[in-house]
């Protein structure tokens, strides 16, 4: 009779020591737990649900000038929203040592694709859309430069932690990434695309800096490059952006300026609460590319001060909460990793917000979620999706660290 209470006594040591196992293995499959990881996963949601709502008002009257169904766009950005959530889900269970080992991967196929896009004779791969060649149609349609980011901020939060001792050396250290950033923001200008161009060099420099880079050689290089910057951005028709933005805010311009002037009118007429859902005047044909460059204004035209203020204080929560899964991640890899992402994500949507706001000119860059472009919107949820794993690893970290020795971390 002892013998059998030994030996249940036994079997259901060991029953509870298989569960206590399979409880401590849980946090390290499938999405990640923790306020962090929720909490990103829903801003993202909502911002998207937000965006195809704002996206169908915003789109529904050209699609009918172009004798399309009224929700032709929405649909388009669906299917986007399906392809973006799956790549999320799967990349928020890559473990992020794999990016650092793929890094060199990454960038060379980035720097690839965006080689054909610009060469001479790849126009039937890569043909010219409104005066740009940024499409490349390999079976499916993307643009080569919203992965670029991606591949640009994991190669570079691996290349600093590999170069950690040397990065304060401008030769040594920041020199070679300056290389490897240029021939990727020149190829990006060539297309041309100068926005895109300028946020993946400020990504890179943002990664580098918080992995402990001299800021001394960044204002150095800053002032070197202040007359190339300057005549870049001063030349045709930017021209007549800065000096309408500058000089002239209130006037009624022509050409350039045009777009920034409406997107004023649209954001300056919505008010408090907006015009109404659907209710705006400038997807008229006032404003041009409403559902994409100009999508902030469509927000102000239609839900007022309130929506964008909602909007805004959503990119700052998100922004927030990707610099918080940076600091708690396992390892230096994985925190300027993410914060890459997060830089990439919340500057494309303040840029975009400013651009919308005149205070600066138009720049051509989609607000994250919610302006129309699948190939944007799958790169921000793959970014998203990475940022996932970050906090899962992190969090799995966090409670191996709490656990007393010896106790499963659960």
């Amino acid at each position: 009779m002892a013998g059998a209470r030994r030996g249940r006594s036994r079997r259901g040591f060991w029953a509870l020591d298989v569960a206590a196992r399979a409880r401590a293995s849980r946090p390290e499959r499938g999405l990640p737990r923790g306020w962090e990881a929720g909490a990103l996963a829903t801003l993202a949601i909502i911002l998207m649900a937000f965006g195809l709502i704002t996206l169908h008002s915003a789109s529904s009257v050209m699609a009918s000038q172009g004798n399309l169904p009224h929700y032709y766009y929405v649909s388009r950005q669906a299917i986007g929203v399906l392809v973006g959530l799956v790549v999320m889900v799967a990349l928020s269970r890559v473990p992020t040592d794999w990016w650092s080992r793929s890094s060199h991967i990454l960038l060379l196929g980035s720097i690839l694709f965006l080689a054909l896009v610009v060469l001479p004779g790849t126009e039937a791969i890569a043909p010219s859309v409104n005066g740009a060649r940024r499409w490349l149609d390999l079976g499916i349609r993307f643009q080569p430069s919203d992965p670029a980011k991606v591949a640009v901020a994991v190669w570079t939060a691996s290349a600093a932690v590999r170069k950690q001792d040397r990065l304060r050396s401008l030769s040594r250290g920041l020199a070679p990434f300056l290389i490897v950033w240029a021939v990727v923001v020149g190829l990006v200008a060539l297309e041309p695309d100068l926005s895109t161009a300028l946020l993946i060099a400020a990504l890179g420099v943002c990664v580098v800096f918080a992995a402990g880079a001299r800021i001394a050689h960044f204002v150095l290089l800053a002032a070197a490059a202040a007359p190339l910057a300057i005549t870049i951005l001063t030349s045709g028709y930017r021209r007549a952006r800065w000096e309408t933005l500058l000089l002239n805010p209130g006037s009624v311009p022509e050409g350039g300026a045009y777009q920034s002037y409406q997107s004023l009118l649209a954001i300056g007429s919505g008010g408090l609460t907006g015009v109404g859902f659907g209710e705006g005047q400038q997807k008229f044909g006032f404003l041009p590319e409403a559902h994409n460059d100009f999508i902030f204004a469509m927000i102000g035209e239609e839900w007022g001060l309130v929506g964008t203020m909602a909007v805004i204080l959503c990119f700052v929560a998100f922004v927030a909460i990707a610099f918080r899964i940076s600091r708690q991640a396992q390892d230096l890899f994985s925190q300027l990793l993410a914060v890459g992402l997060a830089t990439l994500i919340g500057l494309q949507a303040f840029l975009h917000i400013g651009v919308g706001l005149g205070m600066m000119p138009a720049t051509g860059l989609s607000l994250p979620f919610i302006s129309y472009g699948r190939s944007n919107l799958v790169t921000m949820l793959a970014a998203v999706g990475i940022l996932l794993a970050i906090a899962r690893e992190g969090s799995v970290k966090r409670r191996r660290a709490r656990a007393p020795t010896g106790a499963p971390a659960w």
